[in-house]
């Protein structure tokens, strides 16, 4: 299948090089032409500008996947895209946008009959080798008619064991992908997967911080244990019940440097969390673990401790989020 990818950042430019490998061909566009000129090497189109990359698509209905930062670039890009693109054609924000901004730009869209899908796009930096987890809202016919591209972004069945029961259920969540509802839907799932993300990595970050200063001279001398934490990190990878990929990650860094001292402590968030906590209160439901996490990375951006050196060494990991450096 033929479809614009419009932003070729991080993650925006591994999508546009999984799709080209199994087959499809990608028009692809972003402010800075260096990523495009290197992905047209690859085998991509690369537009000068967004009705460009518009006109260069000749398979229709056209479909437009827009990989940007939520906000005003996003906003921006969608209205243009909305003004040069036809009834039937799709529009695709496979970013962390706010799901409710997803609904509305669905109405505003509907009256012109281009059709809207939101995209929660799990993967970050390893997406290209391993995948993207995608949930997906919008129309299912739609979603249905674009199934080649996201069965081709998903991991697959891999080597993950096969879940007992499910032989009657929807065959694509076993893949990696689904289709989560209509429009927003896709967005609101991968705000909540983020929002226990955030609970998760504090969970490790915190264990690992009481495990670091069980050293301390304040405890009784035959209390005090000087622990490998790249070990246990380790030890717990192989067959515990805590094992994750977050625990890869932190057995990563803690292998490459124990004490992450180039790590500041200062963690960011990139919204979904602070959308979670919102949606708990809208809906009067308990989230505290979820919150906590969040208040611990405002938190940290005043006062550091090894336990957010952990997180930030997780958001690199996964992410390539570099946090600020250490002063």
């Amino acid at each position: 299948m033929q479809i614009g990818v419009i932003g070729l950042g991080r993650m925006g430019g591994n999508i546009v090089r999984r799709l080209t490998r199994a087959g499809h061909s990608c028009v692809v566009y972003d402010a800075n032409p260096a990523p495009g000129a290197a992905l047209a090497k690859e085998g991509a189109v690369a537009a000068a500008s967004v009705p460009a990359l518009v006109a260069a698509l000749k398979e229709g209905p056209r479909a437009v996947w827009v990989m940007l930062p939520a906000g005003k670039i996003t906003e921006e890009t969608i209205a243009e895209l909305g003004s040069l693109m036809k009834a039937g054609d799709v529009i695709i924000d496979g970013g962390n946008t706010n799901f409710k901004d997803d609904v509305r730009r669905a109405r505003e869209l509907r009256p012109k009959g281009i059709h809207y899908l939101d995209i929660g796009t799990s993967g970050g930096v390893w997406g290209l080798a391993r995948g993207y987890c995608l949930m997906i809202g919008g129309d299912g016919e739609v979603v249905k008619r674009l199934d080649p591209i996201f069965s081709a972004l998903a991991p697959g069945l891999g080597t993950i064991e096969r879940t007992e029961g499910r032989e009657k259920l929807d065959p694509r969540a076993e893949h990696g992908y689904i289709h989560a509802g209509p429009v927003g839907a896709g967005h609101f799932v991968k705000m909540i997967h983020n929002g226990i993300e955030y609970g998760m990595m504090q969970a490790f970050a915190e264990g690992f911080d009481i495990m670091k200063h069980r050293a301390s001279e304040k405890l009784p001398a035959d209390e005090r244990y000087d622990l490998n934490l790249a070990d246990i990190a380790e030890v717990w990878r192989r067959g515990s019940v805590v094992t994750s990929w977050l625990l890869d990650l932190t057995s990563s860094a803690l292998a490459k440097d124990g004490a992450l001292e180039h790590f500041s402590g200062s963690v960011e968030d990139s919204g979904e969390g602070r959308w979670t906590i919102e949606a708990a209160i809208e809906e009067a439901v308990p989230a505290d673990v979820l919150a906590a996490s969040l208040f611990v990375r405002f938190r940290s951006r005043q006062d550091h401790t090894f336990a957010e050196k952990i997180l930030s060494a997780m958001r690199l990991g996964f992410g390539g989020h570099v946090e600020a450096p250490k002063k």
